[in-house]
């Protein structure tokens, strides 16, 4: 649950206070980045049973379990993906001089204002993803919260398909909402509940006029986008894994046909298998529908996997953005470059996919 720099300092500290008491050490984790970091001997467990077990070489390079090595090919690694973006596809979302300021309080009275995004400047084009990376406290969830206008900018513009949102009234931004639609982090709890998977599904169709076996129709066709049975039309979230929520997270905000989807810190809560399955969903929908995508996440190896653009975030300011080879490949910003410093397991050789 922590950001790579503040992973890397715990890793670091873990293990001075092993070699400074000689303490044994069990680390339970779902993330091999780390376990090639931290890790002397490695276990690995399925379904309660224990399938490997040996020296972290020869487990992470030379694996023998089917299930191992499935996992050890979802590690995502550094590698941006190197896939062609379209420049002459229409621009879906701008942003200028995007300003978020927060007013702080004191028990004094004493006013003091917290800037959380100053001066951001973004564009995402039709059947791009950009990513927007970064550290807690950077900005990137601020940015994607003022774009579909959970919270209102201070200042700036932002522009959907050239028509200006930004200081809209939230009555004449309801036409708009449906063309920008958000996944969150946390797939327990962006669903009610109280409701069925197929009320949450079509509730967003009903909303906007779409008659409700159409509505009905949509959802199933949805759900066997997201590989899901439509049996799951029926049942309530609390039926499903963390994984399978977040797949009806996604068909939830298919279910109005946005023109841009933004994914906030989508996959940081999934297992690393998962969490593959669910980079591969959005990346097909992406091609598919010709969507453009906001993908905002704390990991870059998550960000090489989707992102054509990547634009890093560090205190409220975007301090590099280009295109995702060069920022990968050659990132120029001192703070890219300790991101990349702390992503866990960067320089270890797994075992080929």
């Amino acid at each position: 649950a922590l950001d790579v720099t503040t992973q890397a300092q715990i890793l670091k500290l873990i293990a001075e206070l092993q070699a400074r008491h000689g303490t044994g050490v069990l680390f339970i984790t779902h993330d091999f980045g780390v376990v090639a970091e931290i890790a002397h001997r490695v276990a690995v467990l399925r379904l309660g049973e224990l399938v490997e077990l040996g020296p972290r070489d020869e487990v992470l390079k030379r694996p023998r379990h089917a299930y191992t090595k499935m996992l050890i090919a979802s590690v995502p690694r550094l590698q941006p993906h190197g896939r062609a973006a379209d420049g002459a596809a229409p621009v879906v979302l701008q942003t200028d001089g995007l300003c978020k300021t927060y007013v702080d309080r004191s028990w004094f009275g004493k006013r003091r204002d917290v800037t959380a995004a100053r001066d951001v400047n973004l564009s995402v084009r039709r059947g791009q993803t950009l990513g927007i990376v970064g550290e807690s406290g950077s900005g990137k969830s601020t940015v994607a919260r003022c774009i579909v206008r959970l919270i209102d900018p201070s200042a700036g513009e932002i522009r959907v398909h050239g028509e200006e949102i930004a200081r809209r009234s939230r009555g004449a931004l309801r036409p708009l909402r449906r063309r920008v639609q958000i996944v969150f982090q946390d797939p327990y709890r962006s669903l009610n509940p109280r409701r069925t998977v197929g009320e949450a599904i079509m509730e967003g169709p009903l909303n906007y006029g779409v008659a409700r076996t159409e509505a009905l129709e949509r959802a199933r066709r949805l759900l066997a986008l997201v590989r899901m049975d439509p049996g799951a039309l029926e049942r309530y979230p609390h039926q499903f894994s963390g994984g399978q929520r977040q797949r009806i997270c996604i068909a939830r905000a298919l279910a109005v046909e946005p023109e841009l989807l933004i994914a906030d810190e989508a996959v940081s809560a999934l297992d690393v298998s998962v969490q593959a399955q669910v980079l591969k969903l959005l990346e097909e929908i992406r091609a598919r529908f010709n969507l453009a995508m906001l993908f905002i996440t704390h990991d870059l190896r998550v960000a090489a996997q989707v992102c054509d653009q990547v634009a890093v975030m560090s205190r409220g300011e975007v301090v590099e953005y280009g295109p995702a080879e060069a920022v990968f490949l050659r990132p120029q910003h001192e703070y890219t470059r300790a991101l990349f410093a702390a992503a866990p397991g960067r320089d270890f050789a797994f075992a080929a996919a």
